[in-house]
């Protein structure tokens, strides 16, 4: 291992014309000099080959491939194979970096080595007009998870790790995949993937990208990303790598998400308490379970416990609540919404 180990930027680009030159600038303008980029162009319909091939010309650290196959992930398999650093990062071609992130990165892993991953804090931004409720509450949930470096806990909420603020050795990535499974949205199936192969995720409590919002990015307008909750995604892997089916299943909350997830838990064939708080539905019985009070949760005996509740204030009375009754996160109960 080197004091400046090789970093490989993986980036597919496509259709990112008019932010491709400023995206190639940041990473270009890195205080941390020993990278290179690969960037796999997805069958663009715009300027997007030719922008890369002139900074290419400019730059011999920046290598221009194409995909094969249309779509993400085959896209990211393509610049995979071409990479040949030490440690792998990844980039997306309309977002920029700042000038630091590289080196805060590297010098962070340099601590710990392999086996561990490092993760930073993000920033949305646009051209025009503002940015998405959505995308902001997202941005300071997860800049939270990175400041306490509890990626882990928070892992059945929301993606923990975005797909481009991140550094892992080539082999700890080879060992869970790498971009392998075409499965989306494919950022988090990899966190899933870190958090099976039971690799530490440490959080640098300092912005290290900036993430464009913009109405056509594909979280908005593929369909693979039409329902954000990923209840089908969150529920294969809880079942695969946290399921104690000795233990009782409680699933608290009544609303749409409650309900949506009754019905995904009930192909799985695994009997549960369903809990709530709202008096009008205490006692009724949906999708053949009756609703109980989630006071009864004391009652049952070391119990697993989703909840799927999505107001702030609710869950962290919920958490309180949770607390008070000894249970802990990751062992005893999981926030799925």
């Amino acid at each position: 291992m080197t004091d400046h180990p090789l970093v490989s930027i993986i980036m597919a680009a496509k259709d990112t014309e008019p932010y491709l030159p400023g995206c190639l600038d940041s990473i270009l303008h890195q205080a941390y000099q020993n990278w290179e980029l690969i960037a796999v162009n997805d069958h663009s319909s715009d300027r997007t080959p030719e922008i890369l091939q002139q900074y290419a010309g400019k730059d011999p650290r920046i290598r221009v491939f194409h995909s094969d196959r249309p779509k993400l992930i085959p896209t990211l398999q393509v610049g995979y194979q071409h990479s040949e650093g030490m440690l792998i990062n990844r980039m997306d071609s309309d977002d920029r970096m700042p000038q630091y992130k590289l080196k805060a990165l590297v010098d962070e892993w340099m601590k710990h080595g392999k086996g561990t991953i490092i993760a930073g804090g993000t920033e949305h931004f646009v051209e025009k007009g503002t940015v998405g409720d959505g995308f902001l509450r997202y941005e300071r949930w997860l800049n939270q998870v990175v400041a306490h470096s509890t990626h882990y806990e928070e892992i059945y909420q929301e993606c923990v790790i975005p797909s481009h603020c991140w550094i892992i050795h080539r082999d700890d990535f080879d060992k869970v995949g790498a971009f392998d499974p075409e499965v989306y949205p494919e950022d988090y199936d990899l966190c899933f993937r870190f958090y099976k192969a039971g690799i530490p995720v440490v959080g640098i409590n300092r912005i290290l990208h900036y993430w464009r919002d913009r109405s056509d990015r594909i979280s908005r307008t593929w369909e693979e990303y039409k329902d954000n909750r990923y209840f089908d995604l969150k529920l294969r892997y809880f079942y695969e790598l946290d399921r104690d089916r000795s233990r009782p299943l409680v699933l608290w909350g009544a609303g749409r998400n409650g309900k949506d997830m009754a019905k995904a838990l009930q192909a799985y064939h695994d009997p549960f308490h369903w809990v709530c708080d709202n008096e009008n539905k205490l006692g009724k019985d949906i999708y053949g379970v009756k609703m109980q009070h989630c006071n009864d949760i004391p009652g049952f005996e070391n119990p697993q416990i989703i909840v799927v509740v999505t107001s702030p204030a609710d869950k962290e009375s919920i958490r309180i609540q949770l607390a008070s009754w000894g249970k802990r996160p990751v062992e005893d109960f999981w926030f799925f919404a």
